[in-house]
């Protein structure tokens, strides 16, 4: 009898540290930022073409020295494709919309921004500072693909969320001060 309590128990901590790599498979990455770090997981199972996407240009360098440079409080923070002067970086090609994945656009999850064309994503995200399930894909609209969630870092988001913004450039809701992303770096397993 004790040797099959002992099995079922070394059974069912196998499957709880299954569980826990199955969950911890996920990539994740730190926004550096001239405010504070904001950790994200990144959904590689549920968005593998957004995760792709945006782990090539955080390994390309491309968010290092861009700006969170589109906020409106009590919405989101946007940022990834401009730098401090308002130029824009040059992108790589759009990718395709995961929008379907099921994944929602609610407090602290990480989405990418697009045109009014679906497919036309490219480096941009916005992290969601309250939830905004109007984004979400529905029969009939099409939606902004959510790939990650803040692990740590809200009380950032939150900071930057409340700076006083202006339209710059032809540019509504752009930070006055400057918010940098000084970079982005995968985090080591």
């Amino acid at each position: 009898m004790l040797k099959l309590v002992l099995l079922c128990a070394s059974l069912m901590l196998s499957s709880i540290t299954l569980a826990g790599e199955t969950a911890s498979s996920n990539p994740f990455v730190t926004i550096k930022t001239s405010e504070g770090d904001i950790t994200v997981e990144l959904f590689a199972d549920k968005a593998p073409i957004t995760v792709a996407n945006f782990l090539s240009y955080v390994d390309s360098g491309f968010y290092n020295g861009t700006i969170f440079h589109r906020v409106i409080s009590n919405f989101m923070i946007q940022g990834g494709g401009f730098l401090p002067d308002m130029t824009e970086k040059k992108n790589s090609d759009p990718i395709i919309n995961e929008s379907k994945n099921r994944l929602h656009n609610t407090r602290g999850t990480l989405a990418m921004a697009r045109t009014s064309n679906p497919d036309s994503a490219t480096s941009q995200f916005y992290i969601n500072q309250r939830s905004n399930l109007n984004l979400d894909w529905a029969p009939g609209r099409e939606g902004y693909a959510v790939f990650g969630e803040v692990r740590q870092g809200m009380d950032i988001v939150d900071y930057i969320a409340t700076v006083d913004t202006a339209k710059v450039s032809g540019m509504s809701d752009v930070p006055q001060q400057v918010i940098l992303i000084e970079e982005v770096v995968r985090q080591q397993p």
